[in-house]
Formats: structure tokens, C-alpha cells, sequence
């Protein structure tokens, strides 16, 4: 945003979890409140709420010899709200080192053939992107670095940049069961006991700090002129 744009930003926060009562739904609130406090106008999406239906149609399905389709009224729709934003955030659970399939299916359904790729001048261009992932793995377990490589490299370099994104971050959040998992040298999956009291309240009061400061280095880096 250049010096002179005096015009309010606009965000899109993505919910991506089939339960309202969340911590992923609680993590995305806290990222619309710090958003809005920024001076951003928020758009929140929480999918599951409105219905989104993750799985492909034939009216969704991208036609390579027409990247002028009218898909339906509901994709439309969707992709009228990302245009109109200057910043994405999505934020889900880590399902199986990914996004879960409803986030997945809403990329399938929306960010199609002609609107967010196949263009030379990409219709996302400029767009900033942060993906905030809530992980069960313990922070300290090996496996945290292969999750945020595997995520890095599917959604910054395999969706964000190939859809024209100017910026995009991985926010790994460990630590958000309160069974935390972790592997044994011999890839075993061994489950903690569940947190509770101090332990607890220390364990998600961390775990918010985390995705705090994730959203606020993505608005500083957002602030730097180009």
C-alpha cells in the first residue's frame, strides 16, 4: 500500500472447521478483532456456517477451452468476496500434514480456471495471503518442521503464488489439543495426558500469543511500501 492510498483495507478471514465453538473459530475471532483494530474492514467466511459445500460440481468444473465459464451463483459469489479483498487469511486445523477437506473444496470450487489462475494478468495479483493452521502435534516434536515445510510448500508455492499472491506465510500453530501428540524414535505416535489447571490455561494463553504475533508480523510486512 503506497503512502498516498488513504482508502480502508479490507480483509477476508476464512473459518474452515465444522464446529462454531472451536478453537480454531475462537483463534480466527481473536484474528477479525486484531484485524479491525489495525483499521481493517473484515469480511469473515466461516464456511460451515453458511453452508459451503466442499465437493465439486459440474457447474464448478473448470472448462480449459473457456476461461470465461459462469460457474454457479454460490462460486460467483465467493470470488466477489476475495476480490474485493486486499488480504486473506484462512485459518483451519491441520488434518494429515494439510488443510482440511472443507477449505480444500472451497480452493477447488473458487479459485477456478480463469479467475484465479489461467490468466496472464492474474485477477489476484498484489493479494496477500496468511494461512493460520492449528496442529495437535507438540511444539517441540520433530515432525512440527516437516508440517510447516509440507504446508509451506502446498499453499504458498502450490496455491498462493501460483494465483498471482504478492506475499503468503504459513502460521504453524502446535500445542492445540490439549492431548498434545508427538512421535518416539521408532515413529510411534505416543498421546500426552491431557493438560488441565495452570498447565492449561498457560498452554492456550501461549498458543494465542503465537497466532497473535503471526497476524502482527503479516500486517507489518503488509505495511512495507513496495
Amino acid at each position: 500500500m503506497s503512502h498516498n492510498d488513504t482508502r480502508q483495507q479490507t480483509a477476508l478471514v476464512v473459518i474452515a472447521h465444522h464446529r462454531s465453538d472451536s478453537l480454531t473459530a475462537h483463534i480466527a475471532r481473536r484474528t477479525v478483532a486484531r484485524l479491525e483494530s489495525a483499521g481493517y474492514r473484515v469480511d469473515l467466511v466461516d464456511l460451515r456456517a453458511e453452508g459451503f459445500d466442499p465437493r465439486m460440481t459440474e457447474a464448478d468444473q473448470p472448462d480449459w477451452g473457456n476461461r470465461e465459464k459462469t460457474y454457479s451463483p454460490e462460486v460467483h459469489e465467493h470470488m466477489d468476496r476475495i476480490l474485493a479483498a486486499d488480504v486473506v487469511i484462512a485459518v483451519f486445523p491441520v488434518y494429515w500434514a494439510s488443510v482440511p477437506a472443507l477449505l480444500k473444496g472451497w480452493i477447488d470450487r473458487v479459485w477456478n480456471y480463469g479467475f484465479a489462475y489461467g490468466r496472464s494478468k492474474p485477477r489476484l495479483a498484489g493479494k496477500r495471503m496468511l494461512w493460520l493452521g492449528l496442529g495437535g502435534v507438540a511444539a517441540g516434536d520433530p515432525t512440527v518442521d516437516f508440517m510447516q515445510q509440507a504446508l509451506e510448500g502446498q499453499l504458498n508455492m502450490g496455491i498462493a503464488y501460483y494465483c498471482g499472491f504478492s506475499y503468503s506465510a504459513v502460521g504453524l500453530l502446535p500445542d492445540a489439543e490439549e492431548r498434545r501428540q508427538r512421535l518416539d524414535a521408532d515413529g510411534q505416535l505416543l498421546i500426552d495426558a491431557a493438560t488441565v489447571g495452570a498447565e492449561r490455561v498457560a498452554q492456550y494463553s501461549e498458543l494465542e500469543r503465537r497466532a497473535d504475533a503471526f497476524v502482527t508480523n503479516f500486517l507489518a510486512a503488509e505495511a512495507v511500501p513496495t
